[in-house]
């Protein structure tokens, strides 16, 4: 861990994840931050310094991720902040869908220098939803390279499920199998583009968060913005506003505006404080949740944030 602080925090954050842009190569149907070529909302150099400075400060951090977004578009920025990162002590992480690797050898190219640094962990987007080439696709290369090179390189995939096609079947029916299956978490646009398939549900029975641990996080998501997102689109406070050490050690669970009514009950609990009324039937507890806090972000500035996770871009 870096860092000191006088002070050490109930709350143990031991990962920061920086959302290095929102900006994407793709625009996924089933992406929880809505991310598109046309998306805004990137780092600059000098953000990642102030970021990392902030995360020595708090004391408790051991990793970093680079993710996005596609990370990979700003590589500038992005071979700069893993050297910013590797220097000051940290673990690395990033995670991309290989974009730029129309071959192997291509692959290697870019990632040489992140090699070099000495990252620990390389996840690659490597499915139906980012390629429907599943033979022969630029995640593939990346993989492929990576591992030769010896990174601790795996792939990020959402699998068919239940009795769903698999990894044989068209691509078309491949993306029916994952929905129907259960694999996707249906928020950001997946909400948007993707619950209309999905089996509807009671939303009675949502009566926990399934995915986040709201009340002891030990990891968060930060946007160029300054979000401090413990799940995609719910803010605890922003770093460039209020210094991010503060944030934690003065972030209550219980008294958070959305945090407090999930650990409460759950989504459904959400939906009924909120004054949200649910449609007949919904795809899963994500669902419910994003429904809920999209239809009275006006209420919360600040709190429900950013715009671009509830697809308002």
């Amino acid at each position: 861990m870096k860092g000191s602080t006088s002070e050490i925090p109930e709350i143990m954050i031991e990962q920061i994840h920086i959302l290095t842009t929102y900006m994407c190569t793709l625009a996924c149907e089933h992406c929880f931050v809505c991310s598109s070529p046309n998306a805004q909302g990137t780092f600059s150099p000098s953000q990642v310094t102030a970021l990392l400075d902030q995360t020595d400060a708090l004391g408790t951090v051991d990793t970093i991720y680079f993710e996005g977004g596609e990370p990979f578009l700003f590589y500038p920025v992005l071979i700069d902040g893993v050297k910013q990162a590797r220097g000051r002590g940290y673990k690395v992480g990033i995670v991309t869908n290989g974009y730029f690797a129309t071959s192997d050898e291509n692959a290697r190219l870019f990632l040489q220098p992140l090699k070099d640094l000495g990252i620990t962990d390389l996840s690659v987007s490597d499915d139906v939803f980012h390629y429907e080439d599943r033979k022969d696709n630029a995640a593939r290369h990346t993989l492929t390279a990576g591992m030769e090179m010896g990174f601790p390189a795996a792939a990020l995939a959402l699998d068919p499920g239940g009795s769903g096609p698999g990894m044989n079947a068209s691509p078309r029916e491949e993306k029916k199998g994952i929905i129907t299956g259960g694999s996707i978490m249906f928020r950001g646009r997946a909400a948007v583009k993707l619950s209309q398939y999905a089996e509807p549900k009671d939303w009675q029975q949502f009566t926990t968060c399934p995915y986040e641990d709201l009340a002891n996080p030990s990891r968060i998501h930060v946007d160029a913005f300054g979000n401090l997102q413990i799940c995609q689109g719910i803010s605890i406070g922003n770093c460039w506003k209020r210094p991010l050490a503060e944030l934690i050690r003065t972030y209550s669970p219980s008294a958070h505006p959305i945090c407090g009514s999930l650990i409460a009950g759950g989504p459904a609990e959400l939906a009924r404080v909120l004054g949200y009324h649910p449609p007949a039937g919904v795809a899963d507890a994500c669902h419910l949740c994003w429904l809920a806090r999209k239809s009275c972000r006006a209420k919360f500035p600040g709190v429900l944030e950013p715009a671009q996770v509830y697809c308002d871009e």
